[in-house]
């Protein structure tokens, strides 16, 4: 979700960066947070899971986080690479009924929008 964010905000703001999205493991897209951003225009269907060690050797200059998990088995990356940590609650452990397991993929939806857009703002303020 977050990289289908970044990558529509920084449309918005006028930013010009190349925005990729990796795991510490390789889960493939979940079809509910495909669903989800779907609602909102936002087309995630034809993003990949890609493992973030494929990244270690590459001109990154940022790196995002957003679950406790992934910051702690995050391989080391060079001390050029800025790190920047937000947890979100993992929607693919609700439980519930299909609508009750959406709404909680729809919150993380917004909370990861939001932190999203903010990011990208204070980026653009930068540029400017």
């Amino acid at each position: 979700m977050a990289e289908g964010f970044l990558k529509h905000f920084a449309i918005d703001f006028k930013i010009d960066i190349e925005i990729f999205s990796a795991g510490v493991q390789t889960d493939g897209l979940n079809p509910r947070a495909v669903a989800v951003m779907s609602e909102i225009g936002i087309d995630i269907s034809e993003q990949t899971s890609d493992l973030v060690d494929g990244y270690l050797n590459s001109d990154i200059t940022h790196l995002f986080s957003v679950c406790d998990h992934a910051k702690e088995s995050c391989p080391v990356f060079p001390k050029n690479v800025r790190e920047i940590h937000h947890s979100f609650p993992d929607p693919a452990n609700a439980t519930g009924s299909e609508e009750e397991i959406l709404d909680v993929f729809r919150t993380t939806r917004d909370l990861v929008g939001n932190y999203c857009r903010g990011l990208l703002f204070k980026l653009s303020e930068k540029q400017a």
